[in-house]
């Protein structure tokens, strides 16, 4: 007799087994909208409802639920459902879609008891969700448009969802949003296959240790242990995004470098027995002192992290005469800056599940890159790379953190041995230890300007600590170089830029990829030279911004679309209406990888049963590339969209478009679907109109506009295709407390109104974060937070977030004129709240997250 029992979704059920609430509903009863984020309850994407109340099912157990009535995504009635997904569609509230089902329950639990919220009840029922990519407001206005529905007072309008608004320039409601605010789409830990296994790690316990000894005999003993597998089994036993530094495994006999290093992998028939072997393995070390800092890592006698010593990667940019430039003017202003590691936090978990497939594997993955994540499996295994096929399911967040490998190719490992399907994800506490963060950053700066706060020249030298390994250093530290200089025009630059290993976790890649922490730092000392001259912070930019023709301090000519000064225009009236309390700040990012490097979109088409199917290998991560494109295909063959659809991505049957990163997507993929979709055009044009007359017919177009590579002996080299502009402005109240922010882009022409201005918001609240709450603290290179003490915003925090998007007559001829948005959001919101306080204060805070405010006392 089953002895907990329960009602869920309407249907008694039971279990003999004492286990969390969480992994029943998923793994028993197949509710796949609870999603498991944490199992830490700190999250919130588990929420369910109990007894008419929103609670977390990680948790809470089955003994614990006897007797209650609980509710699922998957319970609600077809009226909810059809409420939640027109309302979370029209208002943008979807983005990676992870945290949405628990967000719709906390949703249905408020509106169930209050069905007229207000905006702060809305803010204090969802407080206990953490959304990482919206910033909140969104899905603060679906659940008020829901609540509308749900009462009667707005009908739910029909074509939206359709397409009957997807061209260039309209709130298109994103061709995804269905299937995530439901829970029936799928991220990897939603596949289930017949057979599956389970794998994990065995991490080490010291960031930097001699491993004298891995016994593993009383794990692979453990009945329903497949295998256990050591550096010894590995094909070839590194890895790595560029550099090939990161080792599968360490041997015995080889040093640690952190906490994350695995020592083995082992392979089981469930989970609780994978657990229990991990515990069953015994390993010896000896306890080494580790590299903690860029300071100790410079040190003349410092341990060598890698055999090529502790200097990772440096870059020198320079133009003109810094020296004599600076020497010669009028004000000079010299400070340094310190910048925080900071965790990427998306909501979804490292997960992959690998299989046997044809004459290789097959790996179904939530990352940002399929093909690079192929390249790197193709060099760990020592294989053509057209053996392994990865496909992208669903992606919960990335930000940047899912450009290495880390779940992938030990799940192919794994796979491989034990010759059956092998699922492995990440806990929490291991993506938080072990994926590359955001660099921290020690930087020197020294900016310059005339009599009339015209700059004259740069010098800066920025250290950047890469943890234990390369990830990204060299793109992350070279684009913090080359943004160093601001969006404005000088030309006289000397920047320095060193990234060094220390035996703390790694960093690589993450939103805004090094330009947060240099414009931090440059932006902060335009504010110090307006107070010398005895101008505005705003008028100091303002004559100093970039604008069409003229050229960049990298030598670059802004083209026509530049529209800096339109950004500082937008926000000069609330900025002058604030003396006292508003910062400003104001950044540029490149569109696309640049630099000389063979950055290129690519698209396929065919025509099927009457349909035209799009495939392109871009990973959309909740940026909204599909919706995007799906938009480009309509604007450009006029079919209606059930007759278009666009490929998630798989290295099998979509071409390469690169990695979602550097803002590419829409600009140079977009440009490929534009290409593609013309030539389609011409044909459907020639049949008549009728789609059909084409079944059989394929299609292919490349983009690729070159760039000049760093340091290219040109008067006027093209370093990217293209770069957004912003301006952003922050507000204080007396107490201190951020109460606006004003964010004005250029991200070229809007595909998607209200995706970008969702983009803004959540870009804006993660700088917000960055500057105010979020720190990584560490105690001899071991991570000491979990997940809920991070200092990640919750929606009762945030601000009031005014997206401006600023548009020009004259926009590039790619992609409909359309540049990314997702980097250049985050970038100059810290400036401009730290600028904030200085005016507030008049204390000039140079170090991150900033001390003495509202939201953080001083130490």
């Amino acid at each position: 007799m089953e002895q907990y029992r329960f009602i869920v979704n309407g249907r008694e059920v039971g279990t003999e087994e004492d286990k969390p609430l969480l992994r029943y509903l998923r793994d028993d009863l197949k509710c796949k909208s609870v999603k498991d984020g944490c199992s830490e309850g700190a999250c919130g994407t588990c929420t369910i409802i109990i007894d008419g109340k929103a609670m977390r099912s990680c948790i809470l157990t089955t003994k614990k639920a006897v007797g209650k009535n609980i509710v699922t995504v998957e319970g609600l009635s077809t009226k909810e459902k059809e409420a939640y997904v027109y309302a979370f569609g029209r208002c943008g509230s979807v983005q990676c879609g992870f945290c949405i089902p628990g967000m719709v329950m906390s949703a249905k639990a408020l509106i169930d008891e209050n069905p007229n919220p207000t905006e702060e009840d809305i803010k204090k029922a969802i407080r206990g969700n953490i959304c990482r990519c919206t910033g909140y407001k969104k899905i603060i206005e679906g659940i008020d448009l829901a609540a509308k529905v749900l009462r009667g007072e707005e009908k739910i309008l029909s074509g939206l969802e359709c397409g009957e608004d997807f061209g260039i320039g309209q709130s298109a409601f994103r061709v995804d949003v269905r299937e995530k605010v439901l829970g029936t789409g799928e991220y990897p830990d939603d596949v289930e296959m017949e057979n599956m296994a389970y794998g994990g790690a065995v991490r080490t316990e010291h960031p930097r240790a001699k491993i004298l000894k891995i016994n593993t005999e009383a794990a692979e003993s453990l009945p329903g242990v497949l295998c256990v597998l050591k550096a010894e089994d590995v094909p070839n036993n590194k890895v790595g995004h560029i550099q090939q530094d990161w080792d599968v495994m360490i041997a015995e006999g080889d040093i640690t470098r952190c906490i994350g290093d695995a020592l083995c992998l082992i392979c089981a028939e469930t989970p609780s027995i994978l657990e229990a072997a991990k515990k069953l393995v015994k390993v010896e070390y000896e306890v080494l002192e580790p590299v903690r800092s860029i300071a100790e890592a410079k040190a003349e006698n410092a341990p060598k992290i890698h055999q090529n010593g502790n200097l990772c990667q440096q870059r020198h940019v320079s133009r003109g005469d810094a020296k004599t430039a600076i020497a010669n003017a009028k004000y000079v202003v010299t400070d340094s800056f310190s910048t925080p590691f900071t965790e990427h936090a998306f909501m979804e978990p490292e997960c992959a599940v690998a299989f046997p497939y044809k004459d290789g594997v097959k790996v179904y993955t939530t990352d940002q890159g399929a093909y690079d994540t192929r390249k790197e499996i193709s060099i760990m295994m020592g294989w053509d790379p057209s053996r392994i096929v990865v496909e992208n399911k669903l992606v919960g967040g990335g930000f940047g953190g899912k450009e290495d490998v880390s779940v992938q190719h030990i799940a192919v490992l794994m796979a491989l041995k034990a010759n059956r399907p092998v699922k492995v994800k990440f806990s929490r506490q291991e993506s938080i230890n072990f994926h590359p963060k955001r660099h921290a950053m020690e930087g020197t700066f020294t900016l310059a300007c005339d009599e009339n706060g015209i700059f004259q020249g740069l010098d800066c030298e920025i250290n950047f600590d890469t943890g234990a390994y390369a990830s990204l250093c060299g793109p992350v530290l070279e684009r913090a170089c080359t943004h160093s200089v601001g969006p404005y025009t000088y030309q006289n630059t000397n920047i320095l830029g060193y990234g060094y290993y220390t035996n703390n976790p790694p960093a690589g890649a993450f939103r805004g990829f090094g330009v947060c922490q240099s414009e931090y730092a440059l932006e902060m000392l335009i504010d110090r030279l307006a107070e010398m001259v005895g101008i505005s912070p705003w008028e100091i930019r303002f004559r100093n911004a970039i604008e069409p023709g003229k050229v960049l301090p990298n030598g670059q000519i802004a083209d026509c679309s530049t529209a800096l000064k339109e950004t500082l225009l937008a926000v000069k009236d609330v900025y002058e209406a604030h003396p006292g309390r508003a910062g400003i700040a104001c950044a540029l990012k490149n569109a696309g990888v640049g630099v000389g490097l063979p950055d290129k979109g690519r698209a396929r088409a065919e025509v099927l049963d009457g349909k035209l199917r799009v495939y392109t290998a871009a990973s959309d991560i909740g940026q909204g590339c599909r919706t995007v494109f799906t938009q480009i295909l309509q604007s450009e063959t006029g079919l209606p969209i059930e007759k278009l659809s666009i490929s998630r991505g798989s290295t099998e049957d979509s071409p390469d478009s690169g990695t979602t990163s550097g803002s590419r997507q829409t600009l140079i993929t977009g440009e490929a679907v534009r290409g593609l979709a013309a030539e389609v055009k011409k044909d459907l044009d020639a049949a008549g109109g009728k789609l059909e007359e084409l079944n059989g017919k394929e299609y292919f177009y490349e983009f690729f506009d070159p760039t000049d590579k760093l340091g290219a002996d040109l008067p006027n080299p093209k370093s990217h295709v293209a770069y957004a502009f912003a301006t952003n402005v922050a507000i204080l109240d007396d107490e201190g407390r951020v109460t606006d922010v004003y964010a004005a882009h250029d991200s070229g022409k809007v595909v998607n109104p209200v995706s970008i201005q969702g983009q803004i918001e959540g870009g804006v609240l993660m700088g917000m974060g960055y500057a105010l709450t979020e720190d990584f603290p560490l105690k001899d290179c071991v991570p000491t937070a979990k997940l809920g003490t991070l200092g990640l915003l919750r929606a009762n925090q945030i601000p009031n977030i005014h997206a401006i998007y600023v548009e020009k007559d004259t926009p590039l001829p790619f992609a409909h004129g359309a540049k990314g948005i997702g980097e250049i959001a985050s970038i100059p919101i810290a400036p401009a709240i730290a600028n904030a306080y200085y005016a507030f204060d008049h204390e000039f805070r140079t170090k991150l997250p900033l001390e003495g405010t509202f939201y953080r006392k001083k130490k």
